[in-house]
């Protein structure tokens, strides 16, 4: 250290190196900034060498001391020293050779510049972190899975059809048996309807049944898109309230449900009117052993006897049953809940009904609509479809392709509709009922 000849009351850290003493004024002042005001005092470390001095000495680089702005008087006090910390010299004898006594410089000033990184701390120098190289895809991979995942899922589809087979088996030998066979013959699977049971299939319950999957393959697929919509681009509001916007789906969700209320409420209208009813609500508590044999006959591919144009099997009736007057009901109760029609300021009534309970009841009945139209579908084909197919669409008991055709075009019509769900159509009907603004 070397006494500075504009302050002498200050130590001088210098490099011996002349690179040290030749660093320009920018790397010499870089304790002072922009408004020329001195730092806060910096804190000793340890001496760099055994039984040294505390390192650094206290000492601040004036812009003046460089010779840039002039002379100025000032003191160690008035001139805080720079904050360093430990030696981050790379060996001992730079340590060494940076701590030893030098003779003074020529030069107007010198001061001290950062020497080489330390070993064990960190450096203040600000790097660009090193981006990982990006693992390169198997070569084995056949569209978005891998080779081995498609042998897994094949694998997965063996097991469940090796699953299904024992399932039979074993629910086919179990028939065998003879306390069984009692039981399929005392309950085959369905039982007698009711004096005055209407027979055959009537040609409005046909038209009912093709509105409600139209308006409920639409209810699903706008129920779905409000359920994962994030930011709406499109908003409805009744012309009577503008403040009370919701988006889009959710106005194209709950007029499908209107629609699809009116419809039922039409259907089960005509249901009682006409006796339909009897063939789809239970009369007898025998429906319940009934359902279970004809559930075991499905079970086994021995299909119960198939007989809609007069009567359902147990099981069957159940399903429409639960269908019409239970799940029906949840869904329109939990929907009202959640819409826009439901009043704000009844607290009373929410608070007896919470909107939680809608929306843990809303979302699994649909998932039950969606089991009950596959499993439907599914066993009307299996069951003997050109007859079944008759029964609905063509309002006869006979085997032709009658019915099969009319399903077809209904297939077409119901696919449009998927189809035309699309802002360029939604919109200008919207705009019939309320206002429709951007998001």
């Amino acid at each position: 250290m070397i006494a500075d000849p504009i302050f002498p009351d200050l130590a001088v850290v210098v490099d011996p190196t002349p690179a040290a003493v030749s660093a320009p004024a920018s790397v010499r002042a870089e304790a002072w900034n922009d408004a020329g005001t001195a730092p806060r005092s910096p804190r000793q470390g340890l001496p760099r060498v055994a039984g040294g001095e505390p390192w650094p000495a206290a000492f601040a680089a004036h812009p003046a001391a460089a010779g840039i702005h002039g002379d100025v008087e000032e003191t160690a006090a008035a001139v805080p020293a720079r904050r360093m910390g430990l030696p981050r010299a790379a060996t001992t004898a730079a340590s060494q050779a940076v701590a030893a006594p030098v003779a003074a410089p020529t030069t107007p000033a010198a001061t001290s510049v950062d020497p080489a990184p330390h070993p064990l701390l960190p450096s203040t120098r600000t790097e660009q972190p090193e981006i990982a190289a990006q693992p390169t895809p198997p070569p084995n991979r056949d569209g978005r899975f891998s080779r081995g995942r498609w042998a897994r899922a094949v694998m997965s589809g063996v097991g469940l059809m090796v699953a299904a087979g024992m399932v039979v088996a074993l629910t086919r030998w179990f028939l065998s048996a003879k306390f069984m066979q009692d039981f399929l013959a005392t309950y085959p699977g369905e039982y007698e309807l009711p004096v005055g049971a209407p027979a055959g299939v009537p040609t409005w319950l046909g038209w009912q049944h093709f509105f409600t999957v139209f308006l409920m393959v639409l209810i699903i697929r706008s129920g779905l898109g409000v359920r994962t919509e994030k930011r709406p681009a499109l908003l409805w509001s009744p012309r009577n309230n503008s403040d009370r916007k919701i988006s889009m789906s959710l106005w194209f969700h709950q007029a499908l449900d209107i629609l699809w209320i009116l419809n039922g409420i039409v259907f089960i209208v005509l249901l009682f009117v006409t006796g339909q009813w009897m063939k789809i609500v239970p009369t007898s508590w025998t429906v319940i052993p009934n359902a279970v044999s004809a559930g075991l006959q499905y079970m086994a591919l021995d299909w119960p006897t198939e007989n809609g144009w007069v009567n359902y099997n147990s099981l069957q009736q159940l399903a429409y049953f639960a269908t019409v007057f239970l799940a029906a009901p949840l869904a329109i109760a939990s929907g009202v809940r959640m819409s826009h029609v439901w009043p704000k300021k009844a607290t009373r009534l929410s608070r007896a009904y919470p909107i939680e309970w809608a929306r843990a009841v809303h979302f699994p009945v649909m998932i039950y609509f969606v089991v009950f139209i596959v499993m439907h579908v599914a066993l009307v084909f299996a069951t003997g479809m050109l007859r079944n197919l008759n029964h609905m669409y063509a309002g006869q008991d006979a085997v032709s392709w009658d019915g099969f055709w009319i399903f077809a075009a209904s297939l077409v019509v119901i696919a449009s509709g998927w189809i035309a769900a699309r802002p360029v159509v939604l919109v200008p009907i919207a705009r019939l009922f309320g206002k429709v603004s951007r998001g």
